[in-house]
């Protein structure tokens, strides 16, 4: 978070544009090792069921994020420049170091500690890889992370330029996509009193899958308009705000004398997959169509990657530490 800090503070004097890129890359090494560490002690504290109840309200911040974010830079950018948003992201940053130092305390007692260095993470790393089930759990994470993606990254251009919308009906559209994601992740927390986490993932991806298919038929046709495109677009969103909780929990469930370096490359998967995408709206036309071809590739993929790589009856047993790596 200090990190994060300083960078954003040398962002607001940046001289040229790629010094100010670069900047950019350290702030995000500084977020990401937070984000890391957050799991992680989520981790250490809850397993099972209770730490995918935990991770969706941890998620009500980390996937709401990228869909508020325009919108509040936006409305800021009304009372200052792009260097008072840098300006901001340092005072919520040093926020943040604050509320760290005097409110969390170490999680992880000294007998579940690990030592080794670098060698030591690269054969925990060379386990996960070798996981079937971890690994296809974290690419069903990353592509519904990535459903969310390109809807970040198209959706002004399909509902703006081709629906003809104006800046205050694509804040209630895009606003709306925000409330059924974050809706989803929340109404998750009452699933999972009567339902498993594996149970309700499976039948997410698969309303999802759905409503990305019909989105697709809708932006291809026209047919029922706007309101069709809206209304499956939002059904897509909460089928990811519903499998985004539940796909990371059950992969950390499995490495809880792991959880930071589980928690690493569960993140790198996730946003790594999920940035691919926004790009590839834009390559594809920044249409609709192209954005629900994104949009349902992402949704049909994790998906399939959860049918034929997971396999969802290899879930069905306990979750709670199914899978402990040794300490090096």
């Amino acid at each position: 978070l200090a990190l994060h800090v300083v960078a954003s503070v040398l962002c607001v004097v940046a001289p040229t544009v790629t010094v100010l890129g670069a900047l950019r890359v350290v702030q995000g090494l500084g977020v990401a090792a937070a984000t890391v560490v957050a799991m992680a002690v989520v981790r250490d504290l809850f397993s099972g069921a209770a730490f995918a109840t935990l991770l969706s309200r941890l998620l009500l911040v980390m996937g709401a994020a990228p869909i508020l974010a325009p919108t509040l830079g936006g409305a800021l950018l009304r009372w200052t420049n792009w260097r008072g948003v840098f300006v901001a992201l340092a005072v919520f940053g040093a926020v943040l170091v604050v509320v760290a130092v005097l409110g969390l305390r170490e999680t992880l007692p000294a007998d579940r500690r690990r030592r080794g260095g670098v060698v030591a993470t690269a054969a925990v790393y060379g386990s996960l890889l070798r996981d079937r089930t971890f690994v296809g759990l974290v690419l069903v994470a990353g592509l519904a992370m990535a459903a969310l993606f390109a809807y970040v990254a198209g959706s002004s251009f399909v509902l703006q330029q081709q629906y003809g919308l104006d800046e205050q009906q694509f804040g209630l559209a895009f606003g709306a996509g925000a409330v059924g994601l974050i809706g989803a992740t929340q109404f998750n927390v009452r699933l999972l009193r009567r339902h498993s986490p594996q149970r309700i993932l499976v039948a997410s991806l698969g309303v999802g899958t759905v409503a990305g298919l019909a989105l697709l038929v809708f932006a291809a046709t026209g047919l029922g308009g706007l309101p069709s495109l809206l209304a499956s677009l939002w059904v897509v969103l909460a089928a990811a705000g519903l499998a985004m909780p539940n796909a990371p929990a059950l992969a950390l469930s499995r490495y809880g004398e792991a959880a930071g370096t589980a928690s690493a490359l569960l993140g790198a998967v996730q946003f790594g997959v999920g940035a691919v995408s926004a790009p590839l709206v834009g390559v594809l036309g920044t249409g609709a169509v192209a954005m629900a071809l994104v949009v349902a590739g992402a949704m049909v993929a994790s998906t399939t990657v959860l049918l034929v790589v997971v396999r969802p009856a290899r879930l069905a047993g306990p979750v709670d530490d199914a899978v402990v790596v040794p300490a090096h």
